[in-house]
């Protein structure tokens, strides 16, 4: 398989899942967007919808893991949403470890100035940039 070179990156959750793009050349990544999931089900016509404008070459799925590495009770529902990723569009998955993402997320916001509710503003978004650009920092340089 050749090096992907767009990416998009999910932080996965039961109630929302962030969205963000990213790529190899500059190894950064910005958040796009929230979608929102039922039990952790998405509108899979938003995902396709996203993978259909950005036509990115694979996609990354944060795992979360407890801060001793092991899985945690939502590690089997990201990667079963990895999975159906991978069933539905046919693109390479990864997943990669989140820990501490959104709390990272957070912090950044609030040093922007942005503490005025993360309700108006989720940080699911951000924490799938974080989480892509931990990602694309762990890939091996050509």
């Amino acid at each position: 398989m050749s090096t992907p070179r767009l990416l998009l990156g999910f932080d996965y959750g039961t109630k929302q899942i962030g969205v963000a793009v990213g790529q190899m050349i500059t190894g950064q990544a910005r958040e796009l967007c929230v979608l929102k999931a039922r039990d952790g089900v998405p509108d899979w016509s938003q995902i396709e919808a996203l993978l259909s404008e950005w036509q990115p070459d694979a996609l990354v799925v944060g795992l979360p893991l407890n801060m001793d590495g092991t899985p945690s009770e939502m590690s089997a529902r990201a990667e079963k949403f990895a999975r159906r990723l991978n069933g539905r569009f046919n693109l390479p998955v990864h997943t990669h470890d989140e820990r501490l993402t959104t709390y990272e997320a957070k912090g950044e916001r609030l040093r922007s100035g942005q503490s005025d509710g993360f309700r108006a503003r989720p940080v699911d978004a951000l924490a799938a940039a974080l989480l892509l650009e931990g990602w694309l920092t762990a890939q091996p340089k050509a």
